[in-house]
C-alpha cells in the first residue's frame, strides 16, 4: 500500500509540474507596435464577423485571442475612432 501511495505523489507531482510550465509560456505578451497592431485586426475581425456589440471575453474568445490582447486591440481601434462604446460592450463604430 505504501508504493501505491508514493507512485501515485510522484504522479501528480509530474502532471502539476507540466501545467505550471504551459502556464508561464502562455503568458508572454509582446507590447509593440506591430504586435498590437495584429490584435487590432483581429479585434475588428472579431467585431465584423458579429454585427452587434461584444463584451471583451466574447471579443476574446472570437479572434482566439487573451483578454489582456484584446484590450490592447481595443485600445487601438479606440484610438482611430473605429469603435466605441455601447452599454458597456464594444461595437464598431
Amino acid at each position: 500500500m505504501a508504493e501505491k501511495k508514493a507512485t501515485t505523489k510522484a504522479a501528480t507531482a509530474k502532471k502539476a509540474t507540466a501545467t505550471k510550465k504551459a502556464v508561464a509560456k502562455d503568458a508572454v505578451l509582446y507590447v509593440n507596435a506591430e504586435s498590437v497592431g495584429f490584435r487590432a485586426g483581429d479585434v475588428y475581425q472579431a467585431l465584423a464577423a458579429a454585427d452587434k456589440a461584444l463584451s471583451i471575453a466574447e471579443i476574446a474568445k472570437d479572434a482566439n485571442i487573451s483578454a489582456e490582447e484584446a484590450y490592447l486591440g481595443i485600445g487601438w481601434l479606440f484610438k482611430e475612432g473605429k469603435v466605441k462604446d455601447e452599454d458597456n460592450l464594444i461595437t464598431l463604430a
